[in-house]
Order: C-alpha cells, then sequence, then structure tokens
C-alpha cells in the first residue's frame, strides 16, 4: 500500500494532507515528479542533468517523494545507480480535504503556485516558438475563454464531463506527426472586486 494515497487502486489517485506537505515543501519534488511523468524512468544522475542541479540534491528529494508514494524504484540499474519512475500518471486533491489544516492549506498554496508557473513557462516557450511551427499546428493549439452563469454543483459536473474528454483523447492511438499536447483547465469564479 502506498502511503499517503488516498485511493491506490485509481491509477489517478486523490492525495491526502500529507502527501501534499511532502510534495509541496520543496519546488524540485513537483519538478522531479513531472520530468518522471513526461520522460519516463530516470536515475538521480540523469534527473539533476536535466534539470539543472545536484545529485546528491536530486537523490534526497526522490526519496522523500518515494516515501508517500509518488514515485518508486523500477527495480534496475547496477552498483549505486537507482531508476526511478513516477507510479501515477497524474493525481489530484480537494481543497476541502485540508480545510482548516494550516500545513495542508500552505501545502496546497505553494503547489498550486507551481503548477502556475509551469504552465507559465510552458506557455511562454509555446509563444515564443509557435513562428516556426506549420499553420496546422498554429491552427489548431492555442487557448480561448468562455464565460458561463453555473452552480458549484453545475461547475463540478463540467469539469467532469471535460475530464472525460480528455481521457478519451489520451487513449487514442498517436498518428504520424503526433507530438505531447499540454492540457491546462482552469475553472474560476468570479471574485467579486473590494
Amino acid at each position: 500500500m502506498c502511503i499517503g494515497i488516498v485511493d491506490v487502486v485509481d491509477p489517478h489517485p486523490r492525495l491526502d494532507g500529507r502527501t501534499l506537505l511532502v510534495l509541496s515543501s520543496h519546488p524540485l519534488r513537483s519538478r522531479l515528479l513531472g520530468q518522471l511523468r513526461l520522460a519516463g524512468p530516470a536515475t538521480a544522475t540523469g534527473l539533476a542533468r536535466e534539470l539543472g542541479t545536484n545529485t546528491g540534491a536530486t537523490s534526497y528529494h526522490l526519496r522523500r517523494l518515494a516515501e508517500v508514494g509518488l514515485v518508486t524504484e523500477t527495480g534496475e540499474g547496477r552498483g549505486r545507480e537507482r531508476w526511478w519512475r513516477a507510479t501515477h500518471e497524474m493525481h489530484s486533491w480537494f481543497p476541502s480535504d485540508l480545510a482548516g489544516e494550516a500545513d495542508g492549506e500552505a501545502a496546497l498554496s505553494l503547489l498550486r503556485d507551481e503548477h502556475r508557473r509551469r504552465f507559465s513557462e510552458l506557455a511562454d516557450q509555446w509563444l515564443a516558438h509557435e513562428h516556426s511551427w506549420p499553420a496546422e499546428w498554429r491552427d489548431a493549439a492555442g487557448a480561448g475563454d468562455w464565460f458561463l452563469t453555473l452552480s458549484a454543483g453545475q461547475v463540478r459536473a463540467l469539469q467532469d464531463e471535460l475530464a472525460e474528454v480528455l481521457e478519451r483523447h489520451r487513449g487514442l492511438e498517436p498518428e504520424p506527426g503526433a507530438r505531447r499536447v499540454f492540457a491546462y483547465l482552469h475553472l474560476l469564479p468570479e471574485v467579486d472586486p473590494e
């Protein structure tokens, strides 16, 4: 059983407060987990090189992630070489799981900041390079915005429906010319100015 994972049967588990604390207590941890999910198994040395850090720090943070079941060793490698992989393709959490827990709410805030930073980085990379891509990709990629008036229950239903669509597309067999596409979903209620 993975410590810290609320539902280990689900391939997309919901994280508990302790796991969120471990994941968010250092920005390198989220970056390590993301790199393992994107590029597959790697050693601490390879991850350190890829992320511009040192092997000692990388090894330390991988062990902390392993303690809560977010990464695991593959069992491959020779001698002191250890290969690591992410245990799940993705995870989720609900803010209500951490309501009233000061440490948990702080962890959630840190993790959201890291996700927002990563989204900004990806968007900036695309905008800096899109001019060199074929028109077919430039027309297909991008962003949009819609303004809806919904209840919290309707927003939850919309999010669930969009997640089903995304999961269906994640399962498609890649066609020639397919590329990895990052899909970020934000459903944000309008906040009245004070």
